[in-house]
């Protein structure tokens, strides 16, 4: 299913969703020749732009198989995570898989499919860095003092400490972004450099140090200036590099991604951690359990990838190549402020166990969420459009943290708050039935509602949670009295630090207030139906870190 997430002053983003963003394309053409065989490749999205060119050069190729057959590729992007849980769920596994690294090759394997651990190649490498834009970097002292993952962390927990060092520049606190750790790689991994960093190790931490009192709060410390946590590596840097110093301060994703979307004035620049950090290899694992023609096959494309031509490709997309006959340069150089001497300490590669106990460790640490979901009952909600929203907030309430709080406000003729600052953990029942009785009737109050939504927020701030706003509706404002929508309300509504995401539900809504809204809010807009609303909801969902993804 597709769903069109729009933001004013941005391309419009196509993001086709399972449970989560993937994409899936053959790259050009009609399709696959007659007769051919197809290679079904999953790789997780930051080599979405290397991928794309060299598959469109493979297919143009028309490169055979021993048979005479044509060998034809198609691309279906998806983080690492998320591919582990939909093929464990029972998704046809595809003939090649480039998740980030082996352990997730074996975390697929622990859930019971161990159908790409008996063949893997390394493609390329890209280290783990934290994306900065260059005047914060150098309010820091960048490039002439060294940075680390417990600095970020000291920074971003403490705001006068912020202040000193950035001089007041780039606004009260520093806001971090980070992809969702049960879904992506780039998150998992984020969270397990600052165990590494806490414990000062270099070999690989176990899962008894994921769980010591001072590493919790190492990334307690980290969280604590994460909003709202991205879905994909390739989508968190293309967001940061569009939307400007304003929406993130610094975001954790790979060099590659930097070097991609860094460009511009100011520009972003990779930090390479002092303490040191992991490096992707981007393994390609054949499915053994596919039959001997598409093995073939996935081995032709694979070995094409291995080669000069693909390998030129992967450096000019960022990527460090691994073949020895394609020497480095730009664009990794000093012009993208990329240090080839860097890494200097890599991390040892996690083990099954300790991605499962920082997936935990993550749940406990991350900072609770405020949240008010404001649902349209207008008259015009009636029938499947009620339905498909009442199932898609119950979702959504079902994958909330214990220690998040909700408040529900259902607006038509005029808003009803029904729910005002309710632990998750302790009514999750009462939430979801009070979700259930809602019914469709009257007119559209929804400057109100907005007003109403952010006056409790306003009221429920603390400096423990993040504040979020989930603003559903099918059409324009007939009926709010107490509020209008202007400047005004938009600051009022992103007040206190508060991200908003909203979904304009059918045609009827007004597409361009709904996403001025959520982008001064630091938020998304997405404009959903009856078929695509759950999977709105699962995104958003995600994005509050919500229990999704990879775990026992």
């Amino acid at each position: 299913m597709q769903i069109r997430q729009r933001t004013i002053l941005l391309l419009v983003t196509i993001l086709v969703l399972t449970t989560i963003t993937c994409t899936c394309s053959s790259i050009s053409g009609d399709g696959p020749p007659r007769n051919a065989a197809v290679v079904e490749v999953m790789a997780n999205t930051s080599l979405t732009p290397w991928l794309e060119a060299a598959i469109e050069g493979f297919n143009a190729a028309k490169i055979e198989t021993a048979a005479g057959k044509p060998v034809y590729v198609v691309l279906n992007l998806v983080e690492s995570g998320q591919a582990v849980t939909d093929m464990a769920d029972g998704t046809p596994l595809p003939a090649l898989w480039i998740p980030d690294g082996p352990v997730w090759v074996n975390l697929l394997a622990d859930q019971g499919n161990a159908s790409f651990q008996g063949n893997c190649v390394s493609l390329v490498e890209s280290p783990l860095v934290i994306a900065m834009w260059r005047p914060v970097a150098e309010s820091l002292g960048w490039p002439g003092r060294s940075l680390g993952w417990l600095d970020v962390g000291s920074l971003a927990a403490d705001p006068s400490a912020w202040d000193y060092y950035s001089g007041g520049q780039f606004g009260d606190t520093l806001r971090l972004g980070h992809t969702h750790p049960g879904l992506s790689a780039t998150g998992a991994s984020t969270l397990l450099a600052i165990v590494q960093a806490a414990e000062a190790k270099t070999e690989a931490v176990g899962v008894d140090e994921v769980q010591k009192p001072i590493v919790q709060a190492s990334v307690s410390a980290f969280e604590a200036a994460v909003s709202w946590f991205s879905s994909a590596t390739d989508d968190l840097g293309r967001t940061m590099s569009e939307r400007g110093l304003g929406y993130l301060g610094a975001a954790v994703m790979y060099e590659s991604t930097v070097v991609n979307y860094g460009g511009g004035d100011p520009g972003l620049v990779p930090i390479y951690p002092f303490e040191g950090t992991f490096v992707a290899t981007h393994p390609a694992c054949l499915n053994g359990a596919a039959g001997a023609e598409t093995q073939e096959a996935a081995t032709i494309f694979r070995d094409y990838l291995l080669g000069e031509k693909a390998q030129r490709m992967a450096l000019a997309n960022g990527l460090r190549p691994v073949n020895e006959s394609v020497p480095l340069g730009p664009p990794l150089d000093a012009a993208h402020s990329v240090d080839l001497s860097q890494p200097e300490i890599v991390f040892g590669p996690p083990s099954v166990d300790t991605i499962y106990a920082v997936q935990d460790l993550w749940q406990s640490a991350r900072k609770d969420v405020n949240l008010v979901m404001l649902l349209d009952t207008s008259g015009s909600m009636a029938g499947r459009k009620i339905d498909g929203a009442r199932e898609a907030a119950i979702q959504f309430v079902e994958q909330m943290g214990d220690d998040d709080f909700i408040t529900i406000v259902a607006f038509s003729t005029q808003p009803d708050t029904i729910l005002i600052h309710e632990q998750v953990g302790l009514t999750r029942g009462k939430v979801i039935g009070m979700i259930e009785g809602l019914d469709a009737d009257g007119y559209t109050a929804l400057y109100d509602a907005i007003g109403d939504a952010a006056t409790v927020i306003a009221d429920t701030n603390s400096p423990q949670t993040s504040n979020a706003m989930v603003v559903l509706t099918d059409g324009l404002d007939t009926k709010s009295s107490r509020y209008h929508f202007n400047q005004d309300l938009i600051e009022m509504a992103a007040a206190n630090d508060t991200t908003v995401f909203t979904i304009a539900y059918g045609n009827d809504a007004d597409e361009e207030l709904l996403a001025k809204l959520a982008l001064q809010a630091h938020g998304n807009f997405y404009l959903g139906d009856e078929a695509s609303i759950a999977a709105i909801y699962e995104e958003m969902s995600a994005a509050f870190g919500g229990s999704v993804g990879v775990g026992r």
